[in-house]
């Protein structure tokens, strides 16, 4: 009886160890956290587990500022984000400092400026955002749309770390914390065969288990690898600017996205995103101008 009461025990446990992390409680919660120091001014500390190659990412900022602002603000959820990367992040302690700039009976607006300190201890700004936000919960049900998913394949037949997918050219962290699937058709340029289309799709989700959200949808637009990856060149991609809207309240489960480029000029390049969620719909979509990696 000891036995078995014993192997149940181990059982509740390992089930424990296993379960989905839930929203608030989460690796991503706990990594864009922020702590009220004075009206308007939150402390951060931006976790080296979210870099791609040696910056931070651009859409774990983005969900960090979200988080302050959606503080800040007396509406809940992000609405439209905009922001411009001015220097790159680096892992460690971090200042945010956000604005009220109107608030209205559906809509309010903000502004918000994530800084660090230099080694001789000045202000840095890395980004500053410019956000509308709302009550995601109080839009009406009314669709009228010609948009469709992305047409790829189910999860089971795209590629994650598991299945021998390629790793991000010099190394990334945050792989560590998304559960990613690509799809075969945008990963030619893993095996030196490049598709030249500027696309990237896959199926998108969170290590731990951690159900989306509106925060998390600013992470998601700007988590795949570059589209710049399937255009021949490979290297950091860093953002100029990212915009992103967010256009409903995701249902659980995975997400897919699909990123597509169609110029590449003067050295910069655009990516266009949409996240679809398993109901099928369109949550959330994202234009951004970022830096071409150079060419060999």
């Amino acid at each position: 009886m000891h036995a078995m009461a014993q192997a149940a025990t181990e059982a509740v446990t390992g089930a424990a160890r296993t379960a989905p992390a839930t929203i608030g409680d989460s690796e991503f919660d706990r990594d864009t956290a922020v702590t009220l120091r004075e009206e308007g001014v939150y402390d951060a500390e931006l976790s080296a587990g979210w870099t791609i190659i040696h910056a931070v990412n651009g859409g774990y900022l983005l969900a960090l500022i979200g988080r302050a602002l959606g503080e800040a603000l007396p509406h809940p959820d992000p609405f439209s984000v905009s922001a411009h990367y001015l220097t790159a992040s680096v892992p460690g302690p971090a200042v945010i400092r956000t604005e009220v700039v109107r608030t209205g009976r559906t809509l309010s607006t903000g502004q918000a400026s994530l800084l660090q300190y230099d080694e001789n201890g000045d202000e840095v700004e890395r980004i500053r955002v410019l956000a509308t936000y709302g009550d995601l919960d109080a839009l009406p049900d009314d669709v009228r749309t010609t948009a469709l998913p992305p047409a790829m394949p189910g999860r089971d037949h795209c590629l994650g770390p598991s299945d021998g997918a390629p790793e991000i050219p010099g190394s990334s962290a945050i792989t560590e914390r998304l559960d990613i699937k690509l799809d075969p058709a945008t990963v030619g340029w893993a095996i030196g065969a490049p598709s030249g289309k500027g696309e990237m799709r896959g199926w998108f989700g969170l290590a731990d288990g951690r159900d989306p959200d509106a925060l998390s949808l600013l992470l998601t637009v700007d988590a795949l690898p570059p589209t710049s990856f399937e255009l021949g060149l490979t290297g950091w991609t860093p953002t100029v600017e990212l915009t992103t809207h967010i256009r409903c309240r995701p249902a659980p489960g995975p997400l897919r996205v699909a990123i597509t480029t169609r110029n590449l000029a003067g050295g910069f390049l655009e990516e266009d995103a949409e996240v679809w969620d398993s109901a099928d719909r369109l949550v959330a979509q994202s234009r951004q101008l970022a830096k071409a990696p150079r060419t060999a």
